[in-house]
């Protein structure tokens, strides 16, 4: 039996189910697996749309086709469920990035900083699985969790006024990429040549909260090359189940 989930209600059309005041991993799993993962799967009539946080689902339904109380049992319901083995049909998208010179314009800081050289920056950058905790901020930013302590750098001073696509950058102790050109003070340590938001796209945001993002280090030639393919609409991102990625 799991800890009941503190229920706001929002407006006359929505919900928002909180699992805990804590940015953690567990919380997160209850979030994605437990609740927006179910909802998805059982299709469930009157629910219009799901926004999944760090540590919290708004559901967003409509009165006339599901009611607050039926909604609610449904939360507690799958709340209790054991579902933990949902985890292994989480995929892992591999994110080619070339890292360094004009791509990575902050990386000889945050070695510099961390007392590392780049080689080793970059090593410890793309060793993990990054875990998708929930996207935000602008169209299609995925806040990673997994990051380690050791490349972890304080953001810049003084924000850019432009950050391209496709840049990867450190803040603290998190890493992501920037899905569209804009301002930004993360520290710039590479970038990837696919498009993380692609408004013509079938699906215009490639990631998914509760997946798993891994960095795989490329060269500039390769970059030019993927990023033709792109433009082409020809370069199609390597997805892999995560239970096989794993293993």
């Amino acid at each position: 039996m799991y800890e009941k989930p503190k229920i706001l209600i929002c407006g006359d059309k929505a919900v928002t189910v909180e699992f805990g005041d804590e940015l953690s991993e567990e919380c997160n799993k209850r979030v994605i697996i437990k609740l927006y993962r179910m909802f998805k799967l059982k299709k469930i009539e009157g629910i219009i749309s799901m926004i999944p946080t760090y540590r919290s689902l708004l559901i967003k339904y409509d009165p006339f086709k599901i009611t607050y109380y039926e909604l609610i049992k449904l939360v507690e319901l799958y709340n209790n469920n054991d579902t933990e083995k949902e985890e292994v049909k989480a995929k892992v998208y591999e994110i080619p990035v070339v890292y360094g010179g004009e791509f990575g314009l902050d990386l000889d800081f945050v070695a510099r900083y961390n007392n590392l050289t780049v080689e080793e920056v970059i090593s410890i950058h793309t060793k993990p699985l990054y875990r998708i905790f929930m996207i935000g901020f602008t169209m299609g930013f995925a806040y990673l969790g997994g990051m380690s302590e050791k490349i972890a750098t304080p953001r810049l001073e003084k924000p850019r006024t432009e950050v391209k696509a496709g840049s990867v950058g450190i803040a603290g102790n998190q890493t992501g990429i920037y899905p569209i050109s804009s301002p930004g003070g993360w520290r710039i340590i590479g970038r990837t040549p696919i498009k993380i938001y692609n408004p013509t796209a079938e699906n215009p945001i490639l990631l998914e909260t509760g997946n798993f993002i891994k960095f795989v280090r490329i060269t500039e030639d390769e970059y030019r090359k993927i990023e033709k393919e792109v433009q082409l609409n020809r370069y199609h991102v390597k997805i892999y189940d995560y239970n096989d990625y794993k293993s």
